[in-house]
């Protein structure tokens, strides 16, 4: 018999197949350097607004497109990334290890409504709470660093 105290860990997804994604870094400095995570739809885990490449658009704009329909922001996105994380998505019943790029996207305007409001939870962040938030530690470490840039 289990003991009712210990947590069930559920068995990983096998991993097939890989795939690559495109993030938005979004970013304001006012009133001070914070940046905006939304919860992903079905784990509710704190991720930066992502999705995948669209065709006959960039990669940085795909990600300024992602923000725009995840978040309601829309402002000036890099045309670099500024780096690039890993997590397994998991997409019917396997686990997809996918590659994210994460462009950098300062925000200059909050939609009143857009696309997927009230599907997600938003929260506007000090880069240090944020990096706490995520689950990815290849994606703190590009928080950590992208505020280590804007702060030299």
């Amino acid at each position: 018999m289990r003991n009712p105290r210990t947590k069930s860990l559920a068995k990983p997804l096998p991993v097939r197949g890989r795939g690559r994604q495109v993030a938005a870094l979004c970013w304001r400095s006012q009133p001070m350097l914070q940046v905006l995570l939304v919860t992903s739809l079905r784990t509710h885990r704190w991720i930066l607004p992502k999705g995948w490449p669209m065709p006959g658009e960039s990669s940085a704009q795909s990600a300024a497109i992602e923000a725009l329909e995840e978040a309601g922001v829309a402002g000036d996105v890099g045309v670099q990334p500024i780096g690039r994380y890993h997590y397994v998505k998991e997409k019917k019943n396997r686990g997809i290890d996918c590659g994210v790029d994460v462009y950098p996207l300062q925000v200059r305007h909050q939609l009143l409504t857009w696309p997927e409001k009230g599907k997600r939870e938003m929260a506007w962040l000090p880069i240090a709470e944020a990096a706490l938030r995520v689950g990815e530690p290849e994606l703190r470490r590009i928080l950590l660093a992208f505020r280590k840039s804007m702060m030299e």
